[in-house]
């Protein structure tokens, strides 16, 4: 069986049959390939997705000028040719493992303003470092506090309203002194301490199936209950796209200024990652739990603690996060409607043209 939608901004394709299924969705010039026993090749200018266990067949195929970055998930292989495709038309091809944590990026050569980088790094060694990392955490917390009092206004009868408050006016403090931090280190500090207050109040926005996703403490590597699991996916999802947006703008994503340098690590990416957590990936999981789209079946529970999305989950989650990025908003500064899935875009811009000196100070995006 092989059914096709489609819809402004989005295109999603799918083929099932008995023995094997693969599920493509293609967002914002993104392709992602969910299929652990798909392989991708390329046939002139056209990426291809091929499946089978002894004979390969094509099951899928797109022109390599519409794509700006292919992910997969699994153990999916892929060629030489279509990595030399993939460089040479500057198309960035992540690998994930099956439940979603990132393995390896491969990447052609680096484009961008070479004065632009370098005024990026001279900063990430400077006192503009401190002032970044300041309104990359000034606006987490108070997106975060967003999140929260979204919950009491809409839920108040089903909450409990008075330890949100709690957690809402501690933020409030906390968002308001983060800017006369004088270190990286004290931000750093103020973040944590924020992050602690945030996911302290988080079991209280879950409406449905309280007693399967509770979360004791925020972990990761491996997450040990469902809710750090879907929270941990859909950060992975948030910082590839954050990740490519600052390529695209001519920033390198592994300078940051809140994030130490660490080999393989894009610090940058995480740094501006920061600010959209709260508004794209938190309020995305309350949603699929509240909505009961997700449960305790959802979920592989491992010997050593470690708690994974099975991969029907991840496929309803992805759906969902596509979902997402196609709904619209007034971009607060730029006063524009953009889709969310262009916010990383946007603030990757607004960013490199702070530092480039078309602007003031860097306008971070504040959820209203």
């Amino acid at each position: 069986m092989e059914r096709r939608t489609s819809c402004i901004g989005i295109a999603s394709f799918s083929y099932s049959s008995k023995k094997e299924e693969i599920i493509l969705r293609k967002l914002l010039n993104t392709l992602y390939v969910t299929a652990a026993d798909s392989y991708l090749a390329r046939d002139g200018e056209n990426v291809l997705v091929l499946m089978g266990d002894k004979e390969q067949r094509e099951k899928f195929r797109v022109p390599v000028h519409n794509l700006e970055q292919i992910v997969t998930f699994g153990y999916t292989g892929a060629s030489p040719a279509l990595f030399h495709l993939c460089a040479e038309r500057g198309v960035g091809l992540t690998f994930l493992n099956e439940h979603g944590a990132f393995q390896a990026r491969i990447q052609g050569k680096v484009n961008g303003n070479v004065l632009l980088r370098r005024k990026q790094y001279r900063w990430a060694d400077g006192e503009e470092a401190v002032e970044v990392a300041g309104r990359f955490i000034q606006a987490k917390i108070i997106n975060s506090r967003s999140v929260l009092r979204r919950a009491m206004r809409d839920h108040a009868s089903e909450i409990n309203v008075l330890k949100v408050t709690e957690a809402a006016q501690a933020l409030k403090r906390l968002s308001l002194s983060v800017l006369k931090m004088p270190t990286g280190n004290t931000i750093r500090g103020a973040e944590g301490k924020a992050a602690k207050i945030y996911f302290g109040a988080m079991n209280e926005l879950i409406l449905a199936d309280r007693e399967v996703f509770q979360m004791k403490t925020r972990n990761r590597r491996p997450p040990l209950d469902p809710l750090n699991a879907l929270l941990s996916f859909l950060y992975t999802l948030l910082r590839i796209d954050v990740h490519s947006a600052l390529e695209t703008v001519g920033l390198d994503p592994a300078v940051g200024f809140l994030h130490r340098d660490r080999p393989g690590r894009a610090s940058l990416a995480l740094d501006v990652m920061e600010e959209l957590r709260p508004y794209l990936a938190d309020r995305l999981v309350l949603s699929l739990i509240n909505r009961r789209q997700l449960s305790a079946k959802s979920f592989i529970y491992k010997e050593n603690g470690a708690v994974l999305l099975k991969d029907e989950a991840r496929k309803e989650v992805l759906a969902a996060w596509q979902k997402r990025k196609q709904e619209e908003i007034t971009h607060p500064f730029l006063g524009e409607k953009i889709a969310l899935g262009l916010l990383p875009y946007a603030q990757a811009l607004l960013l490199a043209r702070y530092i480039r000196g078309d602007l003031d100070s860097y306008p971070p995006f504040l959820w209203k």
